[in-house]
């Protein structure tokens, strides 16, 4: 099987423009501080090498809010990350993963079951969470907790495979600070 050429950004190029979509009711409302999409994008500060901005959105916890700031991250403004951060517990208006599922064409557990897996070992009630990915066309949506230390937990436990699960489907290439995350990429992928 032909492996995707990987498209390297210099820092001639425009940067990679990455989804934040804040889930909160309250932050929709501006009753609440934001902490969850301001978390994501000091984490991707400190991770990403590769020249890349933020593009944020602050939704409220509905299906039909959370699904059009998908898309149109993916679609729209071409990122080929967008992550979600909030509504991803039992509660009743926890819906991002529904709003996920809706957007997406192809769904990826295993991001899901190794966020958990990685949480329990530092809270018990991590169990409770239903986070998810899926793919949007060339984007990878992944749903996050809304704590910010959850966040980090989160994102340190499967964001090497980030870089090269956005190269199979037909993303950029994201290069990561070794010293924060190597990215992973099978031997013949790399270059």
């Amino acid at each position: 099987m032909d492996q995707p050429a990987r498209r390297l950004h210099t820092d001639r190029m425009k940067p990679v423009p990455i989804g934040i979509i804040t889930v909160s009711d309250r932050a929709n409302r501006g009753e609440y501080v934001d902490r969850g999409g301001p978390a994501v994008q000091t984490w991707l500060e400190k991770a990403l090498v590769t020249p890349w901005t933020a593009v944020t959105r602050i939704v409220p916890d509905e299906t039909p809010a959370i699904t059009t700031a998908i898309s149109e991250l993916c679609d729209g403004a071409t990122c080929p990350l967008v992550i979600t951060t909030g509504g991803t517990g039992p509660a009743p208006r926890d819906v991002t993963p529904e709003a996920t599922e809706e957007a997406c064409s192809r769904m990826l557990p295993g991001f899901g079951e190794l966020m958990r897996n990685v949480s329990l070992k530092v809270v018990p009630t991590a169990i409770l969470s239903r986070q998810t990915a899926g793919i949007r066309g060339k984007s990878l949506i992944i749903n996050l907790p809304g704590n910010p230390s959850a966040i980090a937990d989160c994102l340190n436990g499967v964001f090497a495979a980030v870089p090269y699960g956005i190269e199979l489907i037909g993303g950029p290439a994201l290069e990561t600070d070794p010293a924060v995350i190597e990215a992973f990429r099978p031997a013949h992928a790399r270059r």
